[in-house]
Parts: C-alpha cells; structure tokens; sequence
C-alpha cells in the first residue's frame, strides 16, 4: 500500500495534473478575438484577424528595424535618481526600482546604434511599460546622448516614442527636457543629418509637444494614439463631443499633421526607401547625355540670290 501510495500515486498524478504555462493566448483589445502566442509573435504583434497594432517593448522594436536585428546600445548618462525626493503613494525611488525589475531596461529609453539597409543610424526607442514611457531627466539625457552620437558618426536620427508625457514625479525638471530635446534635434538637422519620427501608440504629453512632432518625416503607425491632451480632458474643456477617431494615426494623416501610416511589416523598407532618398542626395539613376541636334543652315539676308549661289557684286559691296 506504501508503494502505490508513494510511487505510483504521484506518477499518475504528473502525468495527469501537468502545469499548463500561463498567457498562451492573448485577446485583441480591438476585435476580442484570442490569439496564439506564438502566432502573435510571428506577426509582430499585430492581430492577424483585424490588424489591430500591439505595443510591443522598445528591445523589439529596435530588432525590427536594423539589419539582421544586431544593434548596439549605449549606457545612457548618469542623472540623479530622485532629485526631487518626491513621495505620493510610494517613493519615486521605489517605483524606479520596480519599474526596473520587472522590465527589460533601466529606463523608458534604449539608445542603439547599427545599420538600416546598410546605412548608419542612430534609434532612441521608448518603452511605454516602463512607466508610461515617460520623459524625466534620464530620458532627456539619453535622447541627447542620441542626438551626439548621430553628428559624431555622422548618422540618420530615428526617434521612436512611445509615452504619456513628462514624469510628473519630476516636476519642473522633466518640464525642461522639452527644449533640452528641442535643440538637439535642430543640432541634427544644421549637421545636414536626416531626422525621422515614427509615432508609436501613444505619443501624448511633453513628448508630442517637443521632439516627437519636429521630423523631417513623421510616420505612425496604424491606430496609434498621437496627441497632446487625452480625448476625455478635452471634451470636457471644450463641452463638446469629438469626431470619430480623433487623434489617431489616420485621423492625423488626413488632416496633414503627419505625412504617412505604415502598417509594422512595412516599416523597415519603408525607412529604408527614405534614408536612401534623404542620405543620397545625387541622381537615382545614371545621366545620359542627349545626342545634339544638327543645326540647320542659316541664310544671309544681305545675299540676294538664292542659298548656296554666289554673292551678286551689289551684295559684295
């Protein structure tokens, strides 16, 4: 009895009683519809039933873009921790902490550098699930930390945010990373370096007030969020109701606030088209001269004959 109750017992119970892992399916927040995780992750996240576009973390991001998925990630500047020592429910310290032990970067930036269709580039890509991507000083610095390193490698600059705004828990200080950013992004630009904006969702807050919406080219993606204010705040500012898909993607691109949507699986030929366009500024194909037109005979109006005969003597003098 011994024997079945400790052997065999507990093997028909690990065969029976398996640990199935958690978050094998995810349900669209656009259509409901539940997705394998693996067929999820094939598409990148994006639902393969509406099109809806998941967010995805800044790490994957940056793999979609540059060849081959290799980048470089720079450390990002040493900033005060909690310069303000500011305290609402929890100390900004401990929500630090967390933020970082449960994500894959210890800020809501990442700052990479590699190649784009064999041209150099330089990405400073946000996370939203590390506290809503938002701007403090570290990730005023790393953005300006990017701006550098683009110049010094004389690099395109392609900004990804992906943010609530400002970081509240830094008061005044994170308020100056908007035009700390600002001339960053115009020091690209004078050194005659492409700058390129892709809107991820949400871009909203401080961020979309400063370098977000500074781009040569803005591009976003389908659906995505891209404001100052939220929806809500303003309806009941202004007390009055909305249009449809207001401040989406789509809704900016036809009323010219950005200037294309592209869908995620376009997004890196579609940077690289551009930064050839932008970086190669000479012909796109090889100049062919045109063979010359032969030139007519001309005739001289003090001749009185006819052309080709000999002068009168009247004409000669």
């Amino acid at each position: 009895m011994n024997w079945i109750a400790n052997f065999v017992r507990p093997k028909i119970r690990a065969l029976v009683n398996r640990e199935v892992p958690e978050n094998l399916w995810h349900k669209c927040p656009s259509c409901a519809q539940m997705i394998f995780h693996r067929e999820l992750e094939a598409k990148n996240r994006v639902c393969p039933h509406c099109g809806h576009h998941m967010r995805i973390g800044a790490r994957q991001r940056l793999s979609l873009l540059y060849d081959d998925g290799e980048f470089n990630l720079i450390e990002l500047p040493d900033t005060p921790i909690d310069p303000l020592k500011f305290r609402d429910r929890k100390r900004y310290g401990d929500r630090l902490k967390e933020a970082q032990a449960g994500g894959e970067s210890k800020e809501a930036i990442l700052v990479a550098h590699g190649k784009i269709g064999g041209m150099p580039v330089v990405a400073a890509a946000f996370d939203f699930a590390f506290m809503g991507g938002s701007m403090g000083v570290a990730v005023g610095e790393g953005l300006i930390a990017a701006a550098r390193l683009a110049i010094l490698q004389e690099a395109a600059f392609i900004a990804v945010p992906a943010s609530g705004g400002a970081r509240m828990q830094e008061g005044a200080l994170s308020l100056m990373q908007l035009p700390r950013t600002v001339i960053a992004v115009e020091d690209v630009k004078k050194a005659g370096l492409p700058y390129i904006v892709l809107l991820t969702d949400p871009t909203t807050g401080g961020v979309s007030a400063s370098f977000a919406m500074l781009g040569d080219v803005a591009i976003a993606e389908p659906g995505a969020i891209v404001g100052f204010a939220g929806q809500r705040v303003i309806e009941e500012t202004i007390r009055e109701t909305l249009p449809e898909g207001f401040q989406r993607a789509e809704y900016l691109l036809e009323h010219g606030m950005i200037d294309m949507v592209v869908h995620r699986h376009d997004l890196r030929p579609t940077l690289i088209r551009l930064l050839r366009l932008l970086r190669d500024k000479g012909p796109v194909a090889e100049i062919v001269a045109l063979p010359k037109a032969e030139s007519a005979p001309t005739h001289d109006p003090s001749q009185t004959g006819k052309p080709g005969e000999e002068p009168t003597p009247a004409a000669q003098e």
